[in-house]
């Protein structure tokens, strides 16, 4: 498992680009056969990827968690982003086609990922975070995630948003997660941009065509920067940085969200012309 230590705005303003995508990017996060993980102290969220072919990959607890199992003490939401598969949780199968998701709650002892055709192997990409109660599993397809339309054309931000494990939706800890479709011709995400103060947030860029790149926008309002994103790449923003970007052609992105406040509207949004 990689470590991220937290880092704050002052070691920010002083970082080059090499050490922006040390600290904050995440890449390789799918390599066949393998489940690969990165822990982020910021409010210690974990973002994986698992990409199984011939055999099954089970979630193990690693050294780094202090557990028995790896949902001993913590809650998880995967969602599949490519070919068909299973995921498997304590004896119950459940099918995940692209864009299924499933939410599992903390003290589910055994997770097993496959796929159905290891010739167009799933591709599951995790979030998990620290829970303090348990709550029920539910898998979520794309047709029960909360639907938003969000954006236009015009503006070049015509996208669909939709909220899978979120308040009123899929009941969870802290957890709160979804997914980001942009219209053809459309490239830039999130904007008006915005900040958490009560809240972290992890952004996963998939379905970047070949040749293409994102650029995901951190940092405070007035001092941002840029880090140039590939496809299944994830950027950790802490939640004194806004989290937008810009792609050279459309894109689609996996949001996940943990901290005090679940309530999905609770944010401070920047002005555009405010922007520095």
């Amino acid at each position: 498992m990689n470590v991220r230590h937290c880092i704050s705005k002052e070691e920010y303003a002083r970082m080059t680009t090499a050490q922006l995508r040390e600290n904050f990017l995440v890449e390789d996060l799918f390599l066949p056969g393998q489940l690969r993980l990165t822990y982020s102290h910021y409010d210690r969220i974990i973002a994986g990827g698992v990409l199984p072919t011939e055999e099954a990959v089970a979630l193990d607890a690693a050294a780094e968690l202090a557990a028995d199992f790896f949902l001993q003490r913590r809650e998880m939401g995967v969602i599949n982003i490519a070919g068909d598969g299973v995921i498997s949780a304590d004896g119950t199968d459940y099918p995940m086609k692209k864009y299924d998701c499933l939410y599992l709650g903390r003290g589910t002892r055994e997770v097993c990922f496959r796929s159905l055709d290891a010739a167009a192997p799933a591709a599951f990409y995790l979030n998990s975070v620290p829970a303090h109660r348990a709550t029920p599993a539910v898998h979520i397809p794309q047709e029960k995630a909360v639907r938003l339309a969000a954006g236009s054309g015009g503006e070049c931000n015509e996208r669909t948003i939709y909220k899978y494990i979120i308040d009123g939706n899929v009941e969870s800890c802290q957890l709160a997660m979804g997914l980001t479709v942009l219209a053809e011709g459309s490239v830039w995400n999130t904007m008006p941009c915005h900040t958490h103060e009560r809240r972290m947030e992890v952004y996963f860029y998939f379905d970047v065509p070949q040749n293409q790149t994102v650029f995901h926008l951190m940092g405070p309002g007035n001092e941002t920067r840029h880090i140039a994103v590939g496809d299944r790449q994830a950027v950790i923003s802490p939640s004194w940085s806004v989290h937008s970007g810009i792609g050279t052609q459309n894109y689609t992105f996996i949001w996940g969200m943990c901290g005090e406040n679940q309530a999905y509207d609770d944010m401070r949004t920047i002005a555009t012309g405010d922007i520095r």
